[in-house]
């Protein structure tokens, strides 16, 4: 009888514990949630952290709250997060550089990918390989035989060291077995300007920044460096169909959270993700932006986690090699 007792008073237990801890894991979140953007305000990356924040506040029932800790390239907030508690209340956009390049451009205090949760890749913006209006070359392969042909007086702007469109330029010569000059800006505002100026001669750069230019024919676009055409300019060819296929480049943002994070609140983060890709209205801001939302089955935490590691042993022996350190 007293087995009995006994064994009927330890499941009683069991049922409340489960309802206990089923309950916890059921109330979160409770809070606001700190999502830090490791870049200054109006941005590529605030502009997306904001758009998707909104959206997921109706699944989550609470805000979440966008810092922006910029500096040292994206790696001072990255870095904050890297020590930040893994109780769900604080998260991130990470991209291409905070999340592969910074590994090879500075001497991180973290590691890339064992100190962050995947939560879901957000939105990826191809990039438009495009030159000044007065380019001889009319299509990408005629682009290229004019650098061969010119790379004494040859140039090609980026937006600063280190950055996207730097690495993608030393792709891009590396691909097409040429070297010429690369010129750094402080941003791709004003290297644009010089573009439009006829100072500069070629750039890699995302569309959001030229579609405008190109539209009104003040510059010129040969491809998209991707294998799929751009939605807000379907007009622009591939890489692939123009003459150099293979060669794609996307700068991309996703969510993650710090290491430890438990796997109940990483679940409700990631669906209340997908219902924020999912959404119509958020599909259009994050389109105006020239961003592209990718396929469900790219978006989630394992995707996200096996696209991470691709693209730093894609880039990081590109960055290497040439020997490029952050600013």
């Amino acid at each position: 009888m007293q087995t009995r007792r006994t064994f009927l008073a330890l499941s009683a237990c069991a049922v409340a514990f489960g309802r206990t801890t089923g309950g916890l894991a059921a109330a979160y979140p409770t809070r606001p949630i700190g999502l830090i953007v490791p870049y200054a305000a109006g941005g590529p990356a605030d502009s997306i952290a904001r758009i998707v924040a909104e959206r997921m506040r109706a699944s989550l029932g609470e805000p979440l709250v966008v810092e922006n800790v910029s500096g040292a390239g994206g790696s001072l907030g990255t870095g904050r997060v890297a020590r930040a508690v893994g109780d769900g209340y604080t998260v991130m956009i990470g991209n291409w550089s905070t999340h592969v390049a910074n590994g090879a451009l500075y001497s991180l205090q973290y590691d890339l990918q064992k100190d962050f949760e995947p939560i879901s890749l957000l939105a990826t913006e191809k990039d438009v390989i495009v030159a000044r209006k007065g380019m001889p070359a009319n299509t990408l392969t005629e682009l290229i035989a004019w650098l061969k042909a010119n790379t004494d007086k040859a140039s090609a702007a980026t937006s600063g060291v280190g950055g996207p469109s730097h690495v993608a330029e030393l792709l891009f010569q590396k691909e097409i077995g040429v070297q010429f000059p690369l010129v750094p800006y402080r941003g791709a505002g004003p290297a644009v300007q010089d573009l439009l100026a006829g100072r500069i001669d070629t750039m890699i750069t995302g569309p959001s920044v030229v579609l405008p230019h190109l539209r009104a024919g003040s510059i010129k676009a040969y491809a998209v460096t991707s294998k799929t055409r751009l939605a807000a300019a379907p007009e622009i060819p591939t890489t692939d169909e123009a003459g150099l296929p293979g060669f794609h480049v996307a700068v991309w943002q996703g969510l993650w959270a710090p290491r430890g994070t438990p796997a109940h609140v990483l679940a409700k983060l990631w669906s209340a993700a997908r219902e924020a890709l999912a959404d119509q209205a958020v599909q259009k801001r994050l389109g105006d932006l020239a961003l592209e939302v990718p396929a469900p089955e790219q978006q989630g935490p394992d995707a996200l986690r096996v696209y991470q590691a691709a693209e730093i042993e894609k880039w990081w022996p590109v960055i290497r090699a040439a020997s490029i350190r952050g600013e």
